[in-house]
């Protein structure tokens, strides 16, 4: 059973300086209405806004924080900033006010619409208001539950005790109902008056208990209500009144029977809570269920949870479901899937930390036993922590180290903010443009693009479709332009074939093929001459299954060795050599089925081996045993890539990635790489999982009707550029994280863009994590990184990006979508 290590000291933290709640996106804006220094002032076009705790009892902050694009900080210095009040009172990136009384803070609450944070400019003249107006994503309880803990807060620092001992009557004097309508914060003609602001709503006990309590992250995880608020006059006042549309929230699937169970791991109460798509959020559905997790057979375990009146679901515990626990809100969020694929998140909110212990207990061990079909009790204390610290949520840093993390992240990113727009000034189109437009029809033999190819030493991409290699020529304004078409690949006897798998080699002159239902051959095709010269017959019984270069950059240069393995070999290929290719000295053989399945090399040449059983091998030469060798998890891994300097190992699973830090930190071997020591037996490394929230996962796939499946992740990557990017794809979305805000802990730290069909691979440009090459069946694309944007309700439902003649906005130009029937 599960040594379960103890988080909550991990969690977010105690200090004595954190955030309580916030609303994520706005914008703040200095409202003057009787002043002749002008009507508005946009100070900050992007914000958020927060309540934070101080350093002293009965203290507290309104705080709005600015928030930078990808790009945008380093323009504005460049620039010399914007002059705006906020640079001019010295604090252009936050605006910090005491939460007191004298501000008569108010909110004004329009459901569907912007929602309106008010409150005076002590500095300024009578009836300066300053005003943080929320993003039509921001939904109106969240605002009205933000006024409920202000009020709170004032209530504390006026009457210095716990705002747990205030009523409902005691928090109306910060309402301020007598104050004159919130004036609208930037008026198209004449200033208009917003109507009165709507005082705190119930539930109050349920927000003073929040007030004590880090509450922004899952504050889906509590129950909601519906609370009716006063709608902002319209500017033209209709004779009847508008009709408001109905959205029709998300009903439970109906629940599947469970198989007859040969043992109960776990049986334990708690609430259950199901993501609404239409509102975003958490919804209870029954505040107490039981959640049960089965032993059914043949290393299969099942999830029911049941209430009294009704069975709500039943899962094979798989990982598909995802499983993400947080024991600072008690709570476990997962995914589940009905007959017909669709998916649902769901979440269990626990009564105590005891209780879901118990439940990670027995349901981590259903599905490690059910990935590694082996019991558990079987396994080594290392590698139990190992599996541990994969499946655990992330180590989250403290909530006030996070807000700063998130204000210098925006200045972190290397992106160039000229640079990204570059493609996207005003240029000349062609009139007769629609005559020339390129094709974008199918092969008529029904060929896709499957593979790509990203030249190192070339400013070139090479996309394999069929028994055909379209190449792409990378433009200065990045992006891609068609070059020229090798057709019809055949062997050097003249067979016809498509090639199963690429690599590029010998300064991106020559590029390495594989045939399908040849696996003890590869060719050689010569790119400037455009045709297949050499057969080389690797061995007569060792398959080459996995080719990968001599180290991290051999593409750049004439190295002419390469690796190769089998399911349970790895070996160097000398194609120098007469006869067969493989270097006999350099074999290492493994007597056990190891089912190798990827392969990656540092800059130094040291290896890393992964396999379909989930474990990754760190060799610091071939021929010998690792030095290091990391447990299974049991899923299996379709691609690896590492680091140039051997620090970072990255692993790709069909639903997550794992990104270990090979590094080791204490031991006779601090210092050292795990490619270069062993890591002491009770010291492996921490992994982190890289994976999508499960309500992201259940929009993507309400969306695509697909499960989650992910390209090969790959390191943005160039000789002396640091890695600070992480790219795959999963369906029609190109994912990327930062690498920093990993790092930090910080959540979603990844962001997206939506494409109009699969996305069939994809990677960085040689030397630069700007910009993205992505293959898509017909297309290929490059993308600056900075289009993608942060994973939301909005932005994973957006209209996919497809070709279009005027190239603006989130559509592409013929220049930057480019057929590839050839």
């Amino acid at each position: 059973m599960f040594a379960l290590r103890s988080l909550s000291s991990y969690l977010f933290g105690t200090t004595s300086k954190d955030n309580i709640v916030e609303l994520p996106s706005g914008q703040l804006f200095l409202v003057r209405p009787d002043s002749i220094k002008g009507y508005s002032e946009l100070l900050f076009k992007d914000a958020a806004a927060y309540i934070r705790r101080t350093g002293q009892d009965f203290q507290y902050q309104l705080v709005i924080q600015r928030a930078y694009e990808e790009g945008e900080a380093e323009l504005l210095e460049e620039e010399g900033g914007e002059d705006s009040a906020a640079d001019r009172t010295g604090d252009k990136d936050e605006k910090v006010f005491l939460l007191d009384e004298e501000l008569h803070f108010r909110v004004q609450v329009e459901e569907g619409g912007d929602s309106v944070l008010a409150w005076r400019d002590l500095s300024g003249d009578d009836g300066d208001l300053f005003e943080f107006v929320t993003d039509g994503s921001t939904r109106g309880e969240a605002a009205r539950h933000f006024g409920q803990v202000a009020a709170q807060c004032q209530y504390e620092r006026k009457h210095k005790r716990s705002g747990l001992q205030a009523t409902e009557q005691d928090l109306e004097e910060f309402t301020f109902h007598d104050e004159p309508a919130i004036p609208e914060a930037s008026p198209r003609s004449s200033p208009a008056a917003r109507s009165p602001a709507i005082s705190p709503s119930p539930p109050v006990t349920r927000s003073l208990n929040n007030l004590h309590e880090s509450s922004d992250y899952y504050d889906m995880a509590r129950e909601t209500k519906s609370i009716t608020a006063t709608p902002r006059e319209s500017k033209s006042t209709s004779p009847t009144p508008q009709k408001q549309v109905a959205q029709t929230p998300t009903k439970a699937p109906v629940s599947r029977k469970a198989p007859q169970s040969r043992e109960i791991l776990v049986n334990e109460e708690a609430e259950l809570h199901l993501f609404d798509f239409t509102s975003g959020t958490f919804v209870l559905q029954d505040d107490n269920v039981q959640a049960i997790v089965t032993e059914v057979g043949n290393w299969k375990y099942w999830l029911q949870i049941s209430g009294d009146d009704q069975q709500w679901l039943g899962q094979e515990v798989v990982p598909d479901i995802n499983p993400v626990f947080n024991f600072e809100y008690l709570s476990f969020i997962f995914n589940h899937y009905t007959e017909d694929g669709s998916a649902y998140s769901w979440l269990l909110k626990f009564k105590d930390r005891e209780t879901e212990e118990r439940f990670q207990e027995g349901l981590m061990q259903a599905l490690w036993e059910h990935l590694n079909q082996a019991k558990w009790i079987k396994a080594a204390d290392k590698d139990r922590d190992y599996v541990l610290d994969a499946f655990n949520d992330l180590v989250l840093k403290d909530r006030d180290d996070e807000r700063e993390a998130e204000a210098a992240a925006e200045d972190e990113e290397e992106e160039d903010f000229e640079d990204a727009y570059e493609g996207q000034r005003e240029e000349d189109y062609d009139e007769d443009e629609e005559e020339d437009e390129v094709d974008l029809g199918r092969d008529q033999d029904g060929n896709v693009n499957s593979q790509l190819a990203v030249g190192a030493k070339v400013d070139r991409s090479f996309v394999v479709r069929g028994d055909k290699i379209g190449v792409f020529k990378h433009t200065a304004d990045n992006q891609l332009e068609f070059n020229t078409s090798i057709n019809k690949i055949s062997t050097p006897g003249g067979k016809l074939f498509a090639p199963k798998k690429v690599m590029l080699r010998a300064g991106d002159k020559d590029m390495v093929l594989q045939r399908e239902g040849d696996p003890n051959s590869l060719y050689r095709m010569d790119l400037e001459y455009g045709k297949v010269v050499d057969e080389w017959k690797i061995h007569d019984d060792i398959p080459v299954n996995i080719f990968a270069p001599e180290n991290k950059f051999a593409q750049t240069t004439d190295e002419q060795t390469f690796l190769g393995l089998s399911k349970n070999a790895l070996y160097r290929i000398d194609p120098r050599l007469a006869g067969n290719k493989l270097v006999d000295s350099e074999l290492k053989q493994y007597t056990s089925k190891n089912d190798f399945s990827a392969a990656t090399t540092t800059e130094q040449g040291y290896i890393a081996v992964a396999s379909n059983k989930g474990d990754i091998r760190m060799f610091d030469r071939l021929g010998i045993n690792a030095k290091t060798a990391l447990p299974a998890l049991g899923d299996p891994i379709i691609g690896i890539d590492v680091a140039a300097d051997g620090r970072w190992l990255l692993a790709t699973t069909r639903t997550y990635l794992l990104l270990i830090d090979t590094l080791q930190h204490e031991g006779k071997n601090a210092g050292k790489l795990g490619f270069e020591k062993a890591f002491a037996k009770d010291s492996k490394p921490q992994p982190r999982r890289l994976a999508l929230t499960p309500s992201h996962v259940a929009q993507f796939q309400h969306e695509t009707k697909q499960p989650l499946s992910f390209t090969p992740a790959r390191f943005n990557t160039g000789e002396g550029k640091e890695e600070t990017t992480i790219i795959s794809a999963t369906g029609p979305f190109v994912v990327t994280w930062s690498m920093k805000k990993v790092l930090d802990g910080r959540r979603d730290p990844y962001s997206i863009k939506r494409y109009s069909e699969e996305v069939k691979a994809d990677n960085f440009k040689f030397g630069s994590d700007k910009n993205i090459v992505v293959a898509l069946p017909n297309e290929v694309d490059m993308v600056a990184r900075r289009a993608l944007q942060r994973p939301t309700r909005e932005s994973i439902m957006a209209p996919p990006a497809t070709p279009n003649r005027k190239g603006r906005g989130s559509y592409l130009s013929r220049n930057e979508i480019v057929n590839s029937p050839y």
